[in-house]
């Protein structure tokens, strides 16, 4: 993933929708996401020593040291500055940077903005030094850097969804071992992101909470990652480790089923599973509100097969999947519905699996 340092610099860096398996990430399960259409774009030189970055949807950044040395940054400036460390730890050259940042991708709605900047300014800074990494491991080194932008102790899903993504596949990855392989998305399948109208910033929800808990679960199970554990282990256990438990055990269980569902082109049943999925993060995780609950039941009356919370949960946003065709109205439907009763939101995004990050 190098370039040459004495040309300019083009990359486009993918949000991402996960279509099953949330909060499984962190504990060694399995995901689903796909990469989407909607991204982040940055244009950049190498610079003598500094970063410097500006965009007019998020400001100028903090002028930062080409390394990531230096005061603690402050506000967006804060993911390039880890960013910068992370790939100083693993011997980048301490080339700087100057660039623009553009976006179509609406923030806080779950479709992981946060990630789509990381791994753009990371591959710039690739670019500029001329060095390599690996895909997956510029995707942990990117993970690394947003624990410590802002403390959320994600796990590996965004990351890698953006820099793995392939049009017209999601990809299935274990987020233990890193193993992954594509898998096609039908398409006869419309997929809506719908946006509650709740802002929502992991660092500022009970995300941290979860994992702790659903650590605290594990260890009392004697397992290491998710995917080791049955059902059957969780009797005996207090209340909220049993439910943080099932939630993650079953989620699993869920994305074999819908990948299997998406190989032969089940849509209804993969919209069976997605209400199933919301179900367990509403009751046994506890992530979702009650404006994401009402999304979903409202997207199921217009006629959509399913519908979940996107993303970390605590607001953002639903995924909707419908028939290609009717998907325009099943969004009409939902949104003046939804409007109806809340006052607020209802904004769609029609996404589909695109490619993942990379040069142009």
């Amino acid at each position: 993933m190098g370039g040459q340092a004495d040309k300019r610099v083009a990359v486009w860096a993918p949000g991402r929708i996960n279509l099953i398996g949330e909060h499984t990430d962190y504990s060694g399960g399995l995901v689903l996401p796909a990469a989407i259409q909607f991204g982040i774009t940055l244009d950049a030189h190498a610079a003598a020593g500094t970063i410097s970055l500006a965009s007019s949807q998020y400001g100028a950044a903090e002028a930062l040291a080409a390394a990531g040395s230096g005061p603690v940054a402050h506000g967006w400036t804060r993911y390039a500055q880890a960013v910068a460390v992370e790939l100083a730890l693993l011997g980048r050259p301490p080339v700087g940077l100057v660039g623009s940042l553009s976006s179509d991708l609406p923030s806080g709605s779950g479709l992981s903005s946060s990630a789509a900047l990381e791994v753009a300014i990371a591959l710039g800074l690739c670019s500029v030094s001329g060095f390599e990494l690996e895909p997956l491991e510029l995707a942990l080194a990117c993970q690394r850097a947003e624990l410590r932008a802002v403390g959320v102790p994600c796990g590996i899903l965004d990351q890698a969804a953006c820099i793995l993504g392939r049009d017209g596949f999601a990809i299935m990855l274990d987020c233990a071992t890193l193993e992954h392989h594509p898998v096609p998305v039908p398409a006869s399948a419309g997929l809506l992101i719908v946006d509650s109208g709740v802002e929502r910033s992991l660092e500022n929800t009970a995300y941290a909470e979860r994992r702790t808990q659903l650590e605290h679960a594990l260890h009392l199970v004697g397992a290491e990652r998710s995917t080791e554990i049955d059902v059957a282990l969780l009797d005996g256990l207090d209340d909220i480790s049993q439910r943080r438990l099932r939630h993650v055990v079953t989620e699993n269980e869920r994305v074999r089923q819908f990948a299997a569902a998406l190989e032969r082109d089940d849509i209804v049943e993969a919209g069976h599973l997605l209400g199933a999925s919301h179900a367990s993060l509403r009751d046994d995780y506890e992530v979702s509100v009650p404006e994401l609950d009402l999304l979903v039941r409202l997207a199921e009356s217009a006629g959509a097969y399913g519908a979940r919370l996107l993303g970390g949960g605590f607001g953002g946003s639903a995924l909707v999947l419908t028939d290609v065709d009717t998907s325009d109205g099943v969004a009409r439907a939902l949104t003046a519905a939804y409007r109806h009763e809340t006052g607020r939101g209802g904004q769609v995004l029609n996404v589909r699996p695109s490619k993942g990050a990379g040069y142009s």
